[in-house]
């Protein structure tokens, strides 16, 4: 092990990490944002794949949790991989393999070949966390926090933005056209990077991809910091994935009827969310993650008391999206910019330990949202959205101690 340390070492001398620019950010945010993308696009189009698959509406959220699925087996195979080997040719190697399983989602003839194919877009969807964990080596330490906070703003408008175009799309053109754009815009964006993305980024680590794997979970059990933000991360991602799986479900059906593009524009209300990352991000290298936290944790629990007036006013409801957003944003950023701290030299096993959580979360959120739809309505889907909440707000107290004090990088 000490062999392996030294080597690294060395090794980091020989090929210093490459700075970051803004414009390289920029860009970061703009692949982040695409990626994420593809796994929301499905969300304000359940209604019209259960018709044109032939899924009942209880069990359509499955088309979300299969490709949060993908995702998390995506986070733990092929995230690490960015402390292993060049990253220039992963992120750009993900990114392509995009554009084949998007195309092979928008010519599905059936179920049996979405399913498989929305999970194998899942899986690639984990470049923005190569792409996080990246900018966040790049960044010098006292900026860490912005930086991820820029990238993390990406992935934010990604996901917004996605409900938008997808709604768009379909309505124009049908659900197809939605990933055919998107493999489109996915190709043009892996070129871009191939040429922007330094050629000698060579991660320093004498591991073989078993160690990685291994490491991973090795990780959990050294870091608890690491443990801690995880929970979060599962609680928070549920909670505000049970919020958006069921939600074009109320919205199109009497009295509101919305079409997909008005269901999509609703979700951009959320574009909070990217105050809240900045500040969280500005607020964290200032030592103050904690607080950032329960703040966020508070009013992403508060929120569903307006979200669960939709049945009599549509304007309590885009509050309330603000607000869960916002809070969630908070949260999410704080929680990166903590477990960055604790061992620099492994970014990317530390943010595919973490997402993996997020994922599961999401993919609990989503299958469970629409089967509480489906027998209790919406309030049914806001009670359980508040408990949730409320357990993650309760775990974070409850858990404080087991995270150091803030402090300055």
């Amino acid at each position: 092990m000490d062999l392996n340390v030294d080597s690294a070492t060395a090794e980091a001398h020989r090929c210093p990490a490459p700075s970051i620019s803004g414009a390289l950010a920029l860009l970061f945010a703009v692949a982040c944002g695409l990626a994420v993308a593809n796994v929301y696009y499905a969300q304000p189009l359940l209604d019209t794949l259960a018709d044109t698959f032939g899924i009942r509406p209880a069990t359509v959220g499955a088309v979300v949790t299969i490709t949060q699925v993908g995702y998390g087996l995506g986070l733990l195979l092929v995230v690490p991989l960015g402390d292993l080997i060049d990253r220039r040719r992963l992120i750009v190697g993900q990114l392509l393999l995009s554009v084949v399983a998007l195309l092979c989602v928008a010519l599905a003839p059936r179920a049996a070949i979405l399913l498989p194919a929305m999970a194998a877009v899942g899986v690639l969807a984990v470049v923005t966390q190569v792409l996080v964990a990246y900018a966040a080596s790049m960044a010098p330490p006292g900026e860490r926090g912005r930086m991820v906070s820029t990238v993390t703003s990406g992935i934010i408008l990604g996901i917004l933005l996605a409900r938008a175009v997808s709604g768009s799309l379909s309505d124009l053109f049908g659900w197809r056209a939605v990933y055919l754009a998107s493999a489109a815009a996915t190709l043009v964006v892996s070129g871009l990077l191939w040429m922007a993305l330094p050629r000698h980024a060579r991660p320093a680590t004498g591991m073989s991809y078993l160690q990685l794997i291994r490491s991973v979970f090795t990780l959990f059990a050294q870091e608890p910091v690491l443990r801690v933000r995880s929970v979060l991360a599962m609680l928070i991602f549920m909670a505000i994935t049970m919020m958006l799986t069921p939600m074009v479900l109320p919205l199109t059906a009497p009295p509101f009827s919305l079409s997909h593009t008005q269901v999509g524009l609703f979700g951009l209300a959320g574009v909070a969310g990217v105050l809240g990352a900045a500040r969280a991000g500005r607020q964290s290298d200032r030592g103050r993650a904690q607080r950032i936290t329960g703040i966020g944790l508070a009013a992403m629990l508060l929120s569903w008391a307006l979200i669960a007036l939709l049945p009599w006013s549509i304007w309590a409801m885009v509050a309330g999206v603000v607000m869960i957003d916002f809070g969630l944003q908070s949260v999410h950023v704080a929680n990166q910019s903590l477990i960055y701290r604790v061992r620099p030299e492994a970014q990317s096993r530390l943010t595919g330990g973490y997402m993996i959580f997020y994922s599961i979360g999401s993919a609990t959120g989503s299958m469970a949202s629409t089967m509480v739809y489906a027998h209790a309505g919406w309030n049914g889907v806001c009670a359980a959205g508040a408990l949730v909440s409320g357990l993650a707000l309760v775990f974070w107290a409850m858990t404080r101690h087991l995270t150091p004090e803030d402090s300055r990088p």
